[in-house]
């Protein structure tokens, strides 16, 4: 599997019956396409859709159905759609369960760094800095590292989306929470040791008596 399938089925794991969740734009999207079979949960685009599916086959998009992002999605049979205020309304109100964002950077306590870095041009900050203070939980998805550089760091130097910690980071190379304020190593991508997980990453985790690798 490449990265971005190991992320997203990995993600699909924590999903409940009855969700109510938000993927944001990119690798969160990918989720969709992974909730297993029989678990019936609702996605929520920002931009005003309860009820998104699957990404849409080729050929098969509709001009009008997009994520917040402007990439195709689906829509399920019973979806409900909505303007940004009823969309916002929802998350400020903690009505989502789950988000799924990318990320940045995260750091050993948990903060999130996702929506600028500074000196590039930043379309808007979209609705990153509200789902991590509003949705119920919070996980992060994105690729361990960059450019040969951790995105798990001991302290985040980008600007921080939110003051509230996420809740879980998977990544292409492991599961990562934050008990008590202290990144912890869950589980590892299959076929990787616990020190190949630690020679890349900046930040220092604690490490428990097992270390499982990832189940799908």
């Amino acid at each position: 599997m490449d990265a971005q399938t190991i992320i997203a089925r990995r993600v699909a794991k924590e999903l409940r019956p009855g969700n109510l969740v938000n993927l944001g734009i990119g690798i969160p999207t990918l989720v969709a396409n992974y909730v297993p079979a029989g678990l019936n949960v609702y996605f929520q685009s920002e931009n005003g859709l309860i009820g998104t599916g699957p990404i849409p086959e080729q050929g098969m998009a509709h001009p009008l159905l997009t994520d917040a992002g402007g990439k195709p999605i689906s829509a399920l049979p019973g979806a409900a759609t909505f303007d940004s205020a009823m969309s916002f309304g929802l998350i400020r109100g903690g009505h989502v369960d789950i988000t799924v964002l990318g990320g940045l950077q995260v750091d050993a306590t948990g903060h999130l760094a996702n929506w600028m870095i500074p000196g590039k041009m930043v379309p808007g900050m979209g609705g990153a800095m509200d789902l991590v203070s509003g949705a119920k939980r919070v996980i992060v998805a994105m690729q361990h590292a960059a450019k040969g550089k951790s995105k798990i760091v001991a302290r985040c130097n980008l600007p921080l989306t939110s003051a509230r910690p996420v809740d879980l980071v998977v990544t292409d190379m492991a599961v990562i929470a934050f008990p008590g304020g202290k990144a912890t190593l869950l589980e590892t991508a299959p076929g990787l040791t616990v020190a190949e997980v630690l020679a890349v990453t900046e930040a220092e985790l604690a490490i428990p008596d097992a270390v499982p690798e990832m189940a799908f």
